[in-house]
């Protein structure tokens, strides 16, 4: 299995600047060397241009070199063209730049597409031509450029050439994320977790709570399992930041991502984007202390994508909570495991003795446990002057995986839990869908993989706009009592998962998991009272009660005189109009 190299290094990345080859560039009269000392002054070490529907940046700069080179081997090179030429070659010593553009997809959309340097203009060029850019807009860098292709489309030529695919500025204007965009969720959900897009460049990496766009992608959304790669650019147009109004403009290498690589390389970036370590990138900022995951991991606290072990000793079952937590993630959306230190933010890690020693027995625990054969990564970390072990879990695609080949888990929320009958069929549903011989649209199963479940095209709902308040649904978490039935004297409930939809048959009160029990507990032995909810309009607020560290709440909606009750809704599932039952964030 993997370990990280401990020969990485952090390198301060920008991967979307402009250049006068961008019909909207301010600095009119900057040059290209101008924007290499500017990042150097800067201490950016890779950089990328990303024109407008163009690579016309990159073809001058390298074109202004070849002159100069062409005058220096000839001898006919003044002295201020040497100087110019000893220039270029420092600073292209010290700062690797990559070929891009930024293309302006259908309905306005904005993607980066990225290159490595060896690769041909003329290829790129064509990507671009591919793509429906006009000819006269690719030689003048206009962000307009008529009707070019789909988002989906530009995501798999730009992959499929060998490049990035980046969505730019996800989250603000011209962004696949953007909010207020009213377009189906269905489509919504495609431009941020396709397959062949790398990353989500936002602008809000340092904002923190519930309005973060990057909390949003970070894999506990039912609708967006995918954790994506979520990094920052500065979408330069000048040299330096100005001010548009209300508006700021950040200048070359004003806006960057450190990413840990093996080395300066386009190689390197990429190998990064397509792996599961989402601690190797963290917004810069000189003012800023360097972005800690595992604090920022304690500060989440345990929960769909990621839990905490102190210890793994084998007795009391420490271990055996971890392995199952790792074939609990494989089957639900993947994760991080922390095995040192508890979700306890304000109690101080406890770290591991003999770390390479129990990195192995990890190992070896997975490698005979798990079943199939699951590629996961393990190494140490340091937090807080503690030695900690951390395990990366895939989204698993050959599910279902099994703990000593009879025991099958999954993540619900923050806890770790046995699937049931109706849980193990969608597993081997999904395997069906994910391991299909024939790619071909034709010959795939009519099923998608909806918030991690298997869900027949012909069922499947529009997911809600996010600023929809009519007809918005219910809350995205928690669980609702579906359906009771008494058979020889048992109590027999159907419950319906609120993060996706699936319905789980033939529960009872002994056998129900935890949220489920609640559930049960709740509808039996405290009865929800109309009168005493807080309505407003439709929905309303039943209880409020904190688990784990965490606020949750019973939920009440008026569905044409059916009063529908929903169990145990995190802050997650509160969209549109539920929101409003939130206490205020610190």
């Amino acid at each position: 299995m993997p370990k990280r190299n401990n020969r990485m290094q952090w390198y301060r990345v920008d991967l979307h600047l402009h250049t006068p080859a961008s019909i909207d560039y301010k600095d009119k009269g900057a040059s290209y060397v101008d924007i290499l000392r500017r990042a150097e002054y800067r201490g950016i070490d890779i950089i990328a241009f990303t024109d407008h529907n163009s690579v016309g940046g990159y073809v001058a700069m390298m074109q202004e070199i070849e002159r100069l080179e062409f005058l220096e081997h000839t001898g006919r090179a003044l002295a201020d063209e040497l100087r110019l030429l000893a220039e270029y070659r420092r600073l292209l010593d010290k700062i690797l730049v990559l070929p891009g553009f930024e293309f302006t997809a259908t309905f306005g959309f904005h993607i980066l597409g990225l290159f490595p340097p060896e690769t041909s203009i003329r290829y790129i060029e064509h990507l671009l031509l591919s793509l429906n850019v006009p000819p006269e807009v690719l030689e003048t860098g206009n962000p307009a450029a008529g009707a070019t292709a789909d988002v989906l489309d530009a995501y798999a030529l730009i992959d499929n050439a060998g490049g990035l695919a980046i969505a730019a500025h996800a989250n603000a204007a011209h962004g696949v994320a953007m909010r207020g965009l009213n377009f189906g969720g269905q489509t919504r959900i495609a431009y941020t977790q396709d397959k062949h897009v790398h990353a989500l460049e936002l602008t809000d990496l340092y904002r923190k709570g519930r309005g973060s766009t990057q909390r949003f992608f970070n894999g506990t959304k039912a609708e967006y399992p995918r954790r994506m790669h979520c990094i920052q650019g500065s979408d330069a147009h000048s040299l330096d930041t100005l001010k548009e109004g209300k508006n700021t403009r950040f200048g070359v290498g004003e806006r960057v991502t450190e990413m840990l690589l093996r080395d300066r390389s386009f190689a390197a970036i990429k190998e990064m984007l397509q792996g599961t370590d989402f601690s190797r990138h963290r917004p810069y900022n000189p003012g800023h202390q360097p972005y800690d995951y595992i604090l920022a991991a304690r500060e989440e606290g345990a929960s769909l994508v990621q839990s905490f072990h102190e210890s793994m000793n084998r007795q009391g079952g420490n271990l055996h909570a971890i392995i199952a937590d790792v074939c609990a993630f494989a089957n639900t959306n993947g994760g991080t495991i922390y095995v040192g230190l508890s979700s306890n933010k304000s109690k101080k890690p406890k770290g591991l003795s003999a770390v390479n020693d129990a990195m192995r027995v990890l190992e070896n625990e997975i490698d005979r446990s798990i079943s199939p054969a699951l590629k996961i990564e393990i190494d140490a970390q340091e937090t807080q002057g503690k030695t900690i072990i951390r395990i990366l879990v895939p989204y698993g695609e050959h599910r279902p995986y099994a703990l000593n080949d009879n025991k099958i888990y999954l993540r619900d929320e923050a806890e770790t839990n046995l699937a049931v009958r109706d849980e193990i069929v969608n597993l081997v549903r999904q395997g069906l869908v994910f391991n299909s011989t024939d790619s071909s649209s034709e010959s795939q199963p009519a099923v998608r993989i909806v918030g991690g479940v298997a869900v027949p095209d012909a069922v499947l709902p529009d997911e809600p706009d996010e600023d929809d308040v009519i007809g918005m649904g219910s809350p995205r978490s928690g669980v609702e009592i579906a359906k009771i039935e008494e058979r020889g004297g048992e109590t027999y409930y159907t419950m319906r998962d609120l993060r996706n939809g699936s319905i789980v048959s033939n529960v009872t009160r002994s056998s129900a998991r935890r949220l489920w029990h609640y559930a049960i507990k709740q509808h039996e032995g405290n009865p929800m009272k109309p009168n005493k909810v807080e309505w407003h309009g439709d929905i309303g607020l039943w209880r409020r009660y904190e688990k784990a560290g965490s606020v949750r709440y019973d939920l009440a909606q008026n569905d044409d005189g059916n009063i529908r009750i929903y169990y145990g809704v995190t802050e997650n599932g509160m969209h549109g109009q539920w929101a409003d039952f939130l206490g205020d964030e610190d």
